[in-house]
């Protein structure tokens, strides 16, 4: 019987892992977890209370918004988009950012230093507002807000991660594999990729809560999916005009935001914690 992995013993990664699949069930499964329609409107039936209430309607467990709109069901269908865009934009940012650290770091000379000042232009915009302006160009649609992620979160992965490649660079084996005649290819892919990689795994987790962040604030402003999908951005933006006689229809999507992201920058610090052998080493000592 093999050994349970040293990460996996982690408590932080544990609950990351659990949020994560609770999310994720959720999301697969929101056709038949979800009690109604999400875009269900029953004018008979606004701004419900909680089942906790007085004055609850049973058939709508957390209420509904100024459109007799299932809150709960509402909840469950926009975990889809938060998930989804995770996960694709974490993926699409990850592999671009980590070939090109990869690259800089290897190479160095002209080539770092091209790659660097690319870096350094784009991270003098602000996140958001570059976001913001992709999405102008791009159209709203989800593909567009996972490229919009992408086109501006890279720039994280790279510039972390190169530090990491110069490093492992002047190892020992690193110089010998060179040696040996190894290609750069193969030194790069057999020698210092699995030395990076517990970081581009501790990093791919941490931007996957910063993309469902993101999200919010698209779909918040009406620049992310349309109004016939779901997302908590958009939630939240739909409760502002009703926030005194419903609170709790701004309060649910806020909560589902910050477990999402709670539950992914948990994860990635148990990740960091565990993977990242100088950690390990200054606890121990």
């Amino acid at each position: 019987m093999r050994p349970i992995p040293l990460w996996l013993k982690s408590g932080r990664v544990q609950t990351g892992l659990v949020i994560l699949f609770v999310l994720s069930c959720v999301a697969i499964f929101a056709p038949y977890l979800a009690p109604n329609d999400p875009n269900e409107q029953n004018l008979l039936s606004i701004l419900t209370p909680p089942l906790w209430s007085a004055g609850a309607d049973p058939m709508f467990p957390l209420g509904t918004d100024s459109l007799g709109r299932c809150i709960l069901s509402r909840l469950i269908f926009g975990t889809r988009v938060a998930l989804t865009v995770a996960f694709s934009a974490a993926i699409g940012a990850m592999v671009i950012g980590a070939i090109l650290a990869h690259i800089a770091g290897y190479f160095g000379g002209w080539v770092d230093w091209l790659i660097g000042r690319v870096v350094e232009i784009w991270l003098s915009f602000p996140p958001v507002i570059l976001s913001l302006i992709l999405m102008v160009g791009l159209g709203t649609g989800l593909r567009n807000v996972v490229l919009a992620i992408i086109l501006v979160d890279w720039t994280r992965f790279c510039r972390v991660l190169r530090s990491e490649v110069i490093v492992l660079r002047r190892r020992d084996y690193v110089a010998a594999a060179q040696l040996v005649g190894f290609s750069h290819w193969r030194t790069i892919t057999r020698e210092i990729l699995p030395g990076t990689l517990p970081l581009l795994i501790t990093l791919m987790s941490l931007e996957m809560g910063v993309a469902v962040i993101v999200e919010a604030v698209l779909s918040f402003v009406g620049m992310s999916v349309g109004s016939e999908t779901p997302a908590w951005g958009q939630m939240i933006a739909d409760a502002r005009q009703n926030i005194y006689e419903a609170p709790f229809n701004l309060i649910a999507p806020i909560f589902a935001i910050f477990i999402a992201v709670f539950g992914f920058n948990i994860l990635g610090d148990g990740l960091r914690r565990t993977l990242d052998t100088r950690l390990t080493q200054t606890e121990r000592t």
